[in-house]
């Protein structure tokens, strides 16, 4: 009966679920909305819709987000790391392995799958909603744009390449690359398998590293 005792008398260890932060929330609901956007498109796609995917109120999404094209902008944002894998830490690998890995040219199907639908959905809304693409440069391209050109220009300072104008270098390298995908709707025409995609922009890579190498 001790036994028993001692069990009963042990204050019972309640406490409130563990309620997730605002950030991860927000994360949440991007996903969810990225997801949203997708499959309904921009015009068939409301906060509404994004809300009771994500089982939040609507209340706590306007909390994180005032609009639409607010949410729309924070997919753009989160969607940057499926272009360019930046910033990342310093690592021990030569300018065209650390490209490569920048670029995901080894991303999985299904995630390269993804980044094209994205892309697809905003150059097909266009022309109803020409702020998509103001976005999309603002929050997605210039952003990338930006990170790759900081992280050539650290390259630079590290002695381990040359190169005038890393703006420029950047623009360079993601014209060759974005441009050697093809257009995301298009991609199957553009090339007659992935393997020769991949060898082509590996090439492209290749090319540019051997032309910024240090002397």
């Amino acid at each position: 009966m001790d036994g028993v005792d001692e069990v009963a008398d042990e204050p019972r260890r309640r406490g409130r679920p563990k309620v997730s932060s605002d950030e991860d929330k927000r994360a949440h609901i991007v996903e969810i909305a990225r997801r949203v956007f997708v499959k309904y498109g921009y015009a068939g796609s409301t906060t509404a819709v994004v809300a009771t995917e994500a089982g939040v109120s609507k209340q706590t999404l306007y909390k994180l987000f005032q609009s639409k094209e607010e949410l729309f902008a924070a997919v753009v944002g989160a969607h940057r790391r499926l272009m360019l894998d930046l910033p990342r830490a310093v690592e021990d690998l030569s300018i065209a392995e650390s490209l490569e890995h920048i670029f995901m040219i080894d991303m999985d199907e299904k995630k390269d799958a993804d980044r094209a639908g994205f892309l697809q959905l905003v150059f097909r809304e266009a022309a109803q909603f020409p702020e998509l693409i103001e976005i999309l440069q603002r929050e997605g391209m210039l952003a990338s744009r930006q990170h790759l050109a900081d992280w050539l220009n650290d390259r630079r300072a590290e002695g381990r390449l040359t190169l005038d104008d890393p703006a420029s270098g950047a623009r360079m390298l993601m014209d060759m690359i974005f441009g050697g995908m093809g257009p995301p709707e298009g991609r199957a025409h553009a090339w007659s398998g992935r393997a020769e995609m991949l060898a082509h922009l590996r090439r492209c890579i290749a090319i540019f590293a051997v032309g910024v190498r240090a002397t």
